[in-house]
């Protein structure tokens, strides 16, 4: 992944050997030991580094998250949160590009395997995750989960037409990603208003509970003896006496 050969770690060599053969066949088809030869390294090196070749893959996807990430400023501070995050996802698309044909084998690996689909689902919620951080929007909370997840999967189906989109200036992607981010807005409004709403019924459910506990036979033992007598039974037998 560094620029130059001399450079490049065995962990780079790895991704990069990975990513080629992904454009070249199926994913299925690809062993390990066929990425070892492609980085020009031992099977013992590539155990070294990976336990496997969706581990090496997770690593390409954390490569594109620090490319991400070091090119953030606070240059769209003042601006819409959906303008950031348009402009955080449109890097991420740029930094994938030379990877291109490879990507879209991936994909197509994906909807061919369940499974793995899961998987890569998994890998996205976390590049997202730091995508919503860079655009300085919060993904903690009920709310926050909502916003991640729904990000992911607006971001697989703006990959659908990213990966078709043959003009250079991007038109049909960037117009797919402006509808999915005006789109999860909406949803997320919905999600804050619903929460708002209900804060006063999670407000009294939580009363009602602590009112149910405090009538508990245990509770009300442990209230009598904390407020008006001993605890322990040797205590109790003093007092008694």
């Amino acid at each position: 992944m560094s620029e130059t050969q001399t450079s490049k770690t065995k962990r780079d060599l790895i991704v990069d050997a990975l990513m080629e053969l992904a454009a070249e066949r199926r994913w299925e088809d690809i062993s390990i030991h066929d990425v070892a030869v492609r980085a020009g390294i031992s099977l013992s090196d590539f155990r070294d580094q990976f336990p496997s070749k969706g581990a090496a893959l997770a690593a390409f996807s954390r490569y594109i998250d620090k490319i991400v990430l070091d090119g953030t400023s606070d240059d769209l501070a003042g601006e819409p949160a959906k303008d950031r995050l348009f402009d955080v996802l449109m890097r991420r698309l740029d930094a994938m590009a030379p990877q291109r044909e490879a990507l879209r084998a991936i994909v197509e690996w994906a909807r061919r395997d369940p499974v793995s689909a899961t998987a890569l689902n998994s890998m996205a919620l976390n590049s997202m995750r730091f995508m919503l951080e860079a655009a300085d929007i919060s993904s903690e909370g009920a709310t926050g989960h909502v916003k991640l997840q729904g990000l992911v999967l607006a971001w697989t189906r703006i990959l659908d037409v990213w990966l078709d989109d043959e003009d250079p200036a991007l038109a049909r992607t960037m117009a797919a990603l402006d509808r999915e981010l005006a789109r999860g807005e909406k949803l997320v409004a919905r999600v804050e208003d619903m929460n708002r709403l209900a804060a006063p019924l999670r407000t009294l459910a939580r009363s009602f509970l602590t009112m149910a506990r405090s009538r508990e036979p245990g509770a009300r033992r442990a209230h009598f003896d904390e407020e008006t007598g001993p605890n322990t039974s040797e205590e109790r037998r003093t007092h008694t006496l």
